[in-house]
């Protein structure tokens, strides 16, 4: 069985082990934690009564006052509850590339186990999809410590390859995801941005927070090559190209542009969080260094 050592070291678990994850708005859950739940009637902090008006769930009238008045009063609470997180990888082949230590893949495999960790420590429970062309992973969210080493076993399994588009692999998901909560997207975010952006409103409609960790090597922010270059589409199997990069650049720099702000101002339209990593940064300090922030925001 896998466990948490396999793909976090004890001084990155040190780096994240005093932060939290919250949500920042109301999630559902079933058992009291750090997040604000919507509903009221079924927890453990009694706020008060007021008057029954029509439209108000029967279930929630309190019959002792009833019996004592005559009169119908509905009891409500404030209540906390735990937050349902689902981390979405990306296993699409753009994800393999890395010419550093580490690949975008397993630098994003880290921050998903990063993640599963910290919120199963507060309570919270936690699932994964891992998808490419289509959903090729589901494990609901689970709260049990244990069901790290679920998720970090799957985590060790997957092996990015293939095509993608994500926005047609989350408007199949929303289905799947009953009860609002943080959906945390780690992915380069490579495709169509209308698309995508058209499923993250399909999600807020649903009432999700939407948390994307875009993960990106330096190469594809800086194309700095120089000479005649063999580039492999690392989505389509056995496509090369053997290219002069300098009749590149200036267009794919241009177009990486757009790509960035088209997807930024979508995601700031539609309240998605966008957190650009670069795989060149230790993925532990670059976590801690977002949710501290996330953290003071509130």
């Amino acid at each position: 069985m896998a466990h948490v050592a396999d793909l976090l070291s004890p001084a990155d678990l040190q780096k994240i082990g005093n932060l939290q994850v919250f949500a920042r708005q109301v999630v559902e859950g079933f058992c009291s934690g750090l997040h604000r739940s919507p509903h009221k009637g079924f927890s453990v902090e009694f706020k008060q009564h007021r008057q029954y008006v029509p439209g108000d769930e029967i279930r929630h009238i309190d019959w002792r006052v009833f019996g004592r008045s005559d009169r119908f009063y509905i009891r409500e609470y404030e209540e906390e509850t735990n937050l349902r997180a689902t981390l979405l990888l990306d296993l699409s082949g753009s994800m393999g590339y890395g010419r550093g230590p580490v690949s975008k893949y397993q630098y994003a495999t880290r921050l998903a186990a990063s993640l599963a960790y910290l919120m199963l420590q507060q309570q919270d429970s936690v699932g994964l999809v891992t998808f490419d062309t289509k959903i090729r992973k589901y494990i609901p969210p689970r709260s049990r410590v244990s069901h790290l080493n679920v998720l970090i076993d799957e985590l060790q399994r997957s092996v990015p390859g293939g095509e993608t588009e994500l926005g047609d692999v989350f408007h199949d998901l929303v289905p799947k995801l009953h009860r609002r909560g943080l959906l945390v997207v780690i992915s380069d975010c490579f495709g169509d941005v209308p698309k995508l952006l058209k499923a993250l409103a399909h999600f807020r409609h649903a009432h999700h927070e939407i948390l994307i960790f875009q993960i990106w090597d330096r190469d594809e922010l800086e194309f700095p090559f120089k000479n005649w270059t063999q580039f492999d589409c690392l989505e389509q199997n056995g496509v090369k190209h053997l290219l002069d990069p300098a009749l590149l650049r200036e267009a794919y720099l241009a177009n990486l542009d757009k790509f960035r702000d088209d997807l930024t101002l979508g995601c700031r339209r539609h309240k998605v969080d966008l957190v650009p990593f670069v795989t060149d940064q230790p993925y532990a300090e670059a976590l801690a260094a977002y949710l501290s922030r996330r953290m003071k925001r509130g």
